[in-house]
């Protein structure tokens, strides 16, 4: 791999094995002689070129510099990687995988970074990666955020992404960009929970946040151009602050006592309305069915009495003694009854047993 993979661009001749720049003289006593290097250099060539050391070898030793520094202009961009070329630190060109040449340095560096792989930002957690900034005296307050419904909550979440487009993200966004990301992030979600009640982001809610924030960062992002593809947000804790969560949850048994007696109560009102409903219903049924049987039987008597008036007017005698004959038997229908012959003289009184006979007669149907 070229030299500036391992240190970011800069000059690929970095520190010397003493660790002095190459190219300069030795400051003070303690760095190496150069007058002496070059000496023992000399000497070495001299052995190795046993006709002397001329201007041939010379020019022989500088071609062989020459190549090898052009070699150095070589550089592999891996499949899971964007080659970026920089020409004294200005951009040039970006190149995809496979073996890309170069100006060698410090003329042009390329920049390789990986496009692939997914990223990791978490906001409010305590992980190894997060070690750090735990130090800081903002990070106990970078989950706490203000709910719509004016409470505070202490939220967890991650962010995932990747380098969608590498010059993009190595030129317009600030070093070190995760922290532009971070930041972008965390106002993204204080805003979206600003407008959520707490009790939506504490339950139901959750995935509705998780949505809106992959939406609203990205365009974030892409407004400042940063060639970055927000693949997740994972809501990982929505609670209480750690002070008030006992009072929090005294609130929400209440809550939940509330709901359930609201429950039985709608589900009494279902049981006792449809009855008393039904009972309504019967009783204006009845009443209907009374009303039309009073009704039918009084225009029947109306009419029985209007065919009476008429058989009265065509036959008046007649009339009376029928009405006499239904009258007496609607009377005496439920009466005891003794009939007596008033022709029959004195001594031994004919008499009919109508009662006796009609109470035989209903005792041997009934042994029947």
């Amino acid at each position: 791999m070229p030299w500036q993979n391992n240190n970011g661009g800069r000059n690929p001749w970095g520190q010397g094995p003493s660790g002095g720049r190459g190219g300069g003289s030795g400051g003070g006593g303690d760095g190496p002689n150069i007058e002496d290097l070059l000496k023992r250099g000399q000497d070495q060539l001299k052995g190795a070129f046993p006709g002397g050391f001329g201007g041939r070898g010379l020019a022989i030793i500088l071609g062989l510099i020459g190549v090898a520094w052009l070699a150095t202009g070589v550089y592999i961009v891996s499949p899971s990687e964007q080659g970026v070329v920089l020409r004294f630190g200005k951009y040039v060109e970006t190149t995809g995988s496979g073996i890309h040449y170069h100006l060698p340095a410090p003329i042009e560096t390329a920049l390789t970074p990986n496009v692939t792989a997914v990223n990791r930002i978490d906001v409010g957690l305590g992980g190894a990666a997060n070690r750090e900034r735990r130090a800081s005296a903002d990070y106990a307050r970078e989950g706490l955020m203000l709910t719509g419904d004016e409470n505070i909550v202490d939220v967890e979440f991650s962010v995932f992404w990747k380098i969608q487009n590498a010059k993009e993200f190595l030129f317009n966004i600030q070093d070190p960009q995760e922290e532009t990301i971070r930041a972008v992030s965390e106002s993204v979600m204080r805003s979206i929970v600003g407008q959520t009640p707490i009790q939506s982001a504490l339950t139901e809610g959750r995935q509705k946040i998780e949505t809106a924030a992959i939406e609203r960062i990205q365009g974030v992002l892409d407004s400042y151009g940063a060639g970055v593809l927000v693949t997740q947000v994972q809501l990982s804790r929505v609670d209480p602050p750690a002070t008030v969560i006992d009072a929090f949850r005294d609130v929400q048994a209440a809550q939940a006592d509330r709901e359930r007696l609201q429950n039985e109560a709608e589900a009494y009102q279902n049981d006792i309305i449809p009855r008393a409903r039904g009972d309504a219903n019967k009783l204006v049924q009845e009443a209907e069915a009374y009303k039309e049987q009073v009704v039918a039987q009084a225009q029947g008597e109306a009419n029985r009495f209007l065919a009476i008036v008429n058989a009265y007017g065509q036959s008046k005698d007649a009339t009376k003694q029928r009405m006499y004959l239904e009258t007496m038997e609607q009377v005496l229908k439920g009466m005891n009854k003794v009939v007596i012959d008033g022709s029959a003289g004195s001594g031994v009184v004919p008499y009919l047993p109508l009662p006796e006979i009609q109470k035989r007669r209903q005792s041997q149907g009934a042994g029947q």
